[in-house]
């Protein structure tokens, strides 16, 4: 299991694959197994992560004091700050077994299933990426997902090491990809067709001496070594990334979540020597929900400040929020 600290850190044609799979299929079982494991490998455009792991979900851990609850969750939506990572993992294997590669459009997530599908949005410059989830982490408090550099950079957010971000995962390609892996691992019975996901693809916006400049989208090239990586070019941007419209969010830090309104009014009361604190209503299916939060804050690092003392003081279920 990684535990990563760093704040800084094309789609495949698959017709040929199909075509192949039907005569496999009419030539032998296990022609059928082997086809279905290269279609695993190769399921993600752009070099988003290598597939020669084994899926995983794993049992509750405990990292640091904090437990952590892996789960099956295709309803997974959550807003906070991205981290990334790099060069000290390059080449080591990830949680599932997979090498990690910074030049893959691949992330680490604490409990979805591994590997899973979602949607990165960067909630500041609107940049939309779909990325693979292949490793555990981040373990860094006020962190809710860990991108590869390769990610950071598409995504823009690479030099300032952290960005707000809305997380979502995709639950088609998600299952699609978990019954392809599992099918590798032996499992469960190979798939009736193998995933095609396909990354949105829609121009960035972008002037050039006040023009506007017209996008030339290109497949993106396949992961090579760091050491022969072409630099990042706008037609690369443009075969990967989509734009989201963007609105002003603040950070919050908070402190719980309860279905009694009184509870978190007390919570709210006793947190107040921190800062500003406010009760917000939330629904969950039927059950209304009153957060108390901190904030807003002006900056991650005043939000991590924030988050640790709480933690220290046996908030356990703090978090950072943005909204």
């Amino acid at each position: 299991m990684r535990r990563d600290v760093t704040d800084r850190g094309d789609c495949a044609r698959f017709g040929a694959l199909l075509f192949g799979l039907a005569a496999l299929l009419l030539a032998s079982a296990c022609a059928e197994v082997e086809l279905v494991s290269h279609a695993a490998k190769q399921v993600q455009p752009g070099g988003q992560g290598r597939g020669d792991g084994h899926y995983k979900v794993g049992t509750p851990y405990q990292i640091d004091g904090i437990w952590y609850y892996p789960a099956v969750d295709y309803d997974y939506s959550e807003t906070g700050i991205a981290s990334w990572y790099g060069p000290q993992f390059h080449g080591n294997p990830t949680a599932n077994g997979e090498i990690f590669n910074q030049y893959d459009i691949s992330a680490a997530h604490r409990t979805l299933p591994l590997p899973s599908m979602v949607r990165v949005t960067n909630l500041e410059n609107g940049r939309s990426l779909t990325v693979r989830v292949n490793d555990r982490g981040p373990f860094k408090n006020g962190r809710i997902i860990d991108l590869s550099t390769r990610s950071a950079q598409l995504l823009g957010f690479h030099k300032q090491g952290t960005a707000k971000v809305l997380v979502e995962i995709l639950a088609p390609e998600s299952r699609q990809l978990a019954s392809v892996t599992q099918s590798r691992d032996g499992s469960i019975s190979a798939p009736q067709a193998v995933p095609v996901v396909a990354v949105e693809q829609a121009p960035l916006d972008r002037t050039v001496n006040g023009n506007h400049a017209a996008a030339v989208p290109e497949p993106a090239p396949a992961s090579v070594p760091a050491s022969t990586r072409p630099p990042l070019s706008e037609p690369e941007l443009d075969g990967l990334v989509s734009r989201q419209p963007v609105r002003a969010t603040n950070i919050y830090v908070q402190a719980g979540a309860f279905l009694r309104r009184d509870n978190a009014v007390r919570l709210g009361a006793r947190l107040s020597v921190f800062g500003p604190t406010s009760i917000t209503e939330s629904l969950n299916g039927q059950n209304r929900f009153y957060r108390v939060r901190l904030g807003p804050v002006g900056s991650v690092s005043d939000a991590d400040q924030i988050l640790a003392t709480l933690l220290q003081n046996g908030h356990t279920d703090a978090r950072v929020v943005v909204d």
